[in-house]
């Protein structure tokens, strides 16, 4: 059984309008809301995560264009693809720890105001040297996800944070939709005025703007916990690391905690394949079903802007689950949605009309970015006092995979997408097995019960046990009494 993080006892904390938990995090989530800074945090999150998916997805839409402009080969094209994801591998590594150090609000916004340069250089490019050096710069600024679930678990309780997970990276991950849908039509507007080759380089002005007017309201409005910015915090929360942990300490917490890997390797086939498919999916649609450029760009805003209820989707089962049946819930439903991605990802490379392919398409963006927010539902209680690395870790994981996948099924001259396509679903289908092999003492995992003596050194349960009140075995949470297991 998997323990929740409410209680009823009286709080240090007290806020008028959102009941809380004993260390000040919200036991609701009230996405319409700003009246307590829980929901301030995640509309922050979420908008300055949703400025930078829009920035590093603005580029691929206007590919023809570019590509015409500077006369950019296919590997030219896969070359700058694959540079923006191996940028946001390095920046999500390093996103972690700093939270843990100086807090997600100052992460996010510095992260921000250094990539926004980066966007803005794509209006200077002139070779595909300089093309591929911008679009590896430019991809830094997804680390953002990092600090984005790092504020959302350090503000929501372990009763809704798969959810407020879910939901903050969902709503920001409409960014990449949105940006396949309005770029074109930015363009072709500025195109009436202007030549061609000038009209879409001024369009990355737009994307630049938008990064840094969120980063200076992320500064300005957010704080980094219930109690205040980290800095200005005299108690810790559980979320962050003990008073003398350093950050080697911490890093190596969370480098040597198996469980991260395994997610890693999770999100590197859920949402690197989410990753992989914005990149090339409006291409796919435009070169083997011959539509033009805006409906090409409309087809694949569809697929990214499901992200809406589509991830949320998949936090708020694994919170369910997670209440129904324990961890065990939380890894079998994860399994579940992981597997059929992956098989929806093969038929979609098997569909040979252009409606079919469109229908199958948009369940499959259901599947695959619901399995990213069911992920997302178990990171919280993997480590509490590395919870920025194994965030980071896991991040990272889902760039990696999007560069691996990038690399060997879609780069080079002479690729058959559609074959690709069902052989990144077969990669993706083979991944979730690896959700068997995840095991925590305290509540087991989908095959085996936990353990009768859970080590006093797994610090993954102190996130969940922290705030609740232990007497004889049993375990009070919210006026009710449960068994621990």
């Amino acid at each position: 059984m998997e323990p929740s993080q409410r209680n009823t006892e009286t709080s240090p904390f007290q806020y008028s309008t959102i009941p809380v938990d004993s260390s000040g995090r919200a036991t609701v989530f009230r996405p319409f809301s700003l009246s307590s800074p829980h929901s301030r945090a995640f509309h922050l999150a979420w908008l300055s995560l949703f400025s930078c998916f829009f920035s590093t997805f603005s580029i691929p839409p206007l590919i023809p264009v570019i590509s015409s402009d500077l006369r950019l080969s296919a590997s030219a094209v896969s070359a700058a693809a694959i540079a923006s994801f191996a940028g946001s591998i390095f920046s999500r590594l390093a996103m972690g720890p700093l939270c843990d150090l100086i807090g997600p609000r100052t992460s996010s916004a510095i992260l921000s105001i250094l990539t926004a340069p980066a966007i803005l250089s794509t209006a200077f490019v002139s070779s595909p040297a300089s093309f591929v050096l911008v679009r590896f710069f430019v991809g830094f600024s997804l680390a953002n996800f990092v600090s984005n679930q790092y504020w959302m678990s350090s503000m929501f309780s372990g009763n809704v944070v798969g959810l407020a997970n879910g939901v903050s990276a969902g709503w920001a991950n409409v960014g990449a939709g949105l940006s396949q849908l309005l770029m074109p039509l930015l363009y072709t507007t500025i195109a009436g005025f202007l030549p061609r080759s000038v009209s879409w380089r001024v369009s990355f002005v737009f994307p630049a703007v938008f990064q840094v007017i969120t980063a200076v309201l992320v500064l300005i409005y957010g704080q980094d916990t219930p109690d205040g910015n980290r800095k200005a915090s005299k108690d810790r929360t559980p979320v962050e690391e003990g008073e003398h942990s350093g950050f080697v300490r911490i890093l190596l917490d969370g480098l040597g905690n198996y469980r991260a890997w395994i997610l890693a390797l999770l999100y590197g086939y859920s949402f690197g394949v989410e990753l992989t498919t914005d990149n090339m999916i409006a291409g796919y649609f435009y070169e083997r079903f011959g539509v033009n450029l805006e409906a090409a760009g409309t087809i694949a805003a569809t697929f990214a802007m499901s992200n809406v209820a589509s991830r949320p989707a998949g936090g708020r089962l694994s919170d369910l689950l997670g209440e129904r049946f324990g961890m065990r819930g939380r890894l079998c439903g994860l399994w579940a949605v992981h597997s059929v991605a992956g098989l929806l990802c093969v038929l979609l490379g098997r569909v040979n009309s252009l409606w079919g392919s469109i229908a199958v398409m948009w369940v499959f963006s259901i599947f695959v970015q619901a399995a990213s927010g069911l992920i997302f539902g178990v990171i919280p209680f993997v480590s509490t006092k590395s919870l920025g690395v194994v965030a980071g870790m896991t991040g990272s994981g889902g760039t990696v995979g999007a560069v691996v996948t990038q690399y060997l099924l879609f780069s080079g001259d002479d690729v058959r997408k559609q074959r690709s396509i069902s052989l990144m679903g077969l990669m993706t289908f083979l991944a979730s097995l690896s959700v068997t092999l995840i095991y925590f003492p305290r509540w087991g995992g989908i095959f085996c019960g936990p353990s009768s003596s859970p080590s006093e050194s797994d610090d993954s349960s102190q996130r969940l046990l922290g705030d609740e009140e232990e007497n004889d075995d049993k375990v009070v949470i919210s006026g009710r009494l449960r068994p621990v297991c």
